[in-house]
This record gives C-alpha cells, sequence and structure tokens, in this order.
C-alpha cells in the first residue's frame, strides 16, 4: 500500500508538470493487480489522465481485458500498451500473442490508441517486420531496454526501420541502475540484458547512478533515437530525479 501511494504522488507531479508515465503492475510471476482500477480511485480528477498509459497483459481472460480496454476509455485514459505477458510463470495467456489481443480491442473501440514490443537485441529485420506488419494493430511500440553499451544493436534497430520506412514512433526503454551491487544485477538478468561489467566497472571509476542513466540517454539520441522511457527511478522522487538525468544529458523539456 505505502508503494502505492509514493507511486500515485509521482504520477501527480509527473503528469502535471508534462511528463507521460508509463504504469506497468509490477507483478512478477504473480496474480497481476487491476493498475486500473487503483489508479481511477486513488490519482484525483486533477491529474491529467491522458498522460497516463497503462499496461495490459494477454494474462487475463478476454472478458476481463475487453472490460479493462472500455474502462480504461470510460475514465478518460487515451492509450493502452498490450503486451503478451511472461510464458513461463503465471496464469497462461488468452491469446497466443499480443496483437490478437490489440486486434480484438481494436474491433471493438477505436479510440484508443494502442502499443506493443520491440527487442533490439534480437534480429532487427525480423523485428521491423512485426512493427511494419498490419496485423501489428498498434500506433507505437515501446523497446526492450537498451544501454550505451548496446548501440550497435540498437543502430541496426533503427537502419532496419529506417530502411522500410517505418512510420509508427517507438520509444528505446532506459534502466536506471542504481548500484553495482552484483546480486542485484545478477537477478535483473533474468528479465532484461545487463551490461554488468560495465556498469561494475563505471561505478567503481565513482559514476553516479544518474550520470550513467544520462550516457544512455544521450547515446541514444545521438545514435538517432527519437523518444525514451527510463524504468526504475526511485519513486520517492522520481521527478527529481528524471530532472537531473535530462539536465545532465542535455536534453531540453520545454
Amino acid at each position: 500500500m505505502d508503494a502505492w501511494i509514493d507511486t500515485y504522488h509521482a504520477v501527480r507531479r509527473l503528469t502535471r508538470s508534462g511528463t507521460f508515465v508509463f504504469l506497468t503492475d509490477s507483478a512478477v510471476g504473480t496474480q497481476e493487480e487491476d493498475n486500473l482500477r487503483h489508479l481511477v480511485i486513488n490519482i484525483g480528477r486533477d491529474v491529467p489522465r491522458e498522460r497516463i498509459v497503462p499496461f495490459l497483459t494477454t494474462k487475463h481472460s478476454l472478458e476481463y481485458c475487453l472490460s479493462y480496454a472500455e474502462r480504461a476509455h470510460q475514465h478518460g485514459f487515451r492509450s493502452l500498451v498490450v503486451l503478451g505477458g511472461d510464458k513461463n510463470v503465471g496464469t497462461p495467456r488468452v491469446v497466443a500473442h499480443a496483437w490478437q489481443l490489440r486486434e480484438v480491442l481494436r474491433q471493438r473501440n477505436r479510440a484508443l490508441s494502442l502499443g506493443g514490443w520491440a527487442n533490439p537485441h534480437a534480429d532487427a529485420g525480423r523485428q521491423i517486420d512485426f512493427l511494419a506488419d498490419p496485423q501489428f494493430h498498434g500506433e507505437f511500440y515501446l523497446t526492450q531496454v537498451v544501454s550505451h553499451y548496446d548501440l550497435p544493436a540498437v543502430s541496426r534497430f533503427l537502419d532496419a526501420g529506417a530502411r522500410r520506412g517505418l512510420a509508427i514512433p517507438g520509444m528505446f526503454g532506459v534502466f536506471y541502475y542504481r548500484s553495482a551491487n552484483r546480486k542485484t544485477l545478477d537477478a535483473l538478468k533474468n528479465f532484461l540484458p545487463v551490461p554488468i561489467e560495465g556498469l561494475v566497472e563505471e561505478f567503481g571509476r565513482g559514476a553516479t547512478a544518474d550520470e550513467i542513466c544520462a550516457r544512455t540517454v544521450r547515446a541514444l539520441l545521438d545514435a538517432g533515437a527519437r523518444h525514451f522511457y527510463i524504468s526504475n527511478l526511485p519513486v520517492g522522487r522520481a521527478h527529481r530525479t528524471l530532472a537531473l538525468i535530462l539536465e545532465t544529458a542535455g536534453v531540453s523539456i520545454s
């Protein structure tokens, strides 16, 4: 409950300052929480809901997924990110692939914009094939987490998209690594690509978490990426931390 309360304070501060917030349910291998219900109850009417984008996975009944999208629309949310969810743990997927759920949601409601997922660490051409396919049924996409150690993969992905004339916007994932604790980094590697040796070296040289995150943001922008999202910001000081990262990376938020 304390974590949710801190989250709502962060959401209010970020959205009121013009930042978009993508909100997952924070569940890993367990029953997913109804993050939409929590949001509606707690954020209040004065928060710009068009700047909040909840996540929905296929690991629910179809009835629940349809109801979730309808509730999101009714309560003023304009977008959803629709993902498949972990195949190996928890509730089975209601459909095999996230695009199938996006297709059903699109048939029911064309007012919501829908987002999907891409992985720059995988074969770039194949990933762009997925995004360019009319069956993607999405207006934007987020990517798996990348860092300044992954620029060759990022460049391959961007080049493949440019060759295909990919029009839909994408946001590259950036992770806020808080320390070089090997136990923590090893655990994270079960869920996302983690440049452990590089992080250990940078932290060992005295770099701060803010500086390392800013290096990734700057490197992505220099490589040609236009949009990014940052995961794992400290909730209690998310707004201040984000501002410092952007300042360090030389990114204007005006």
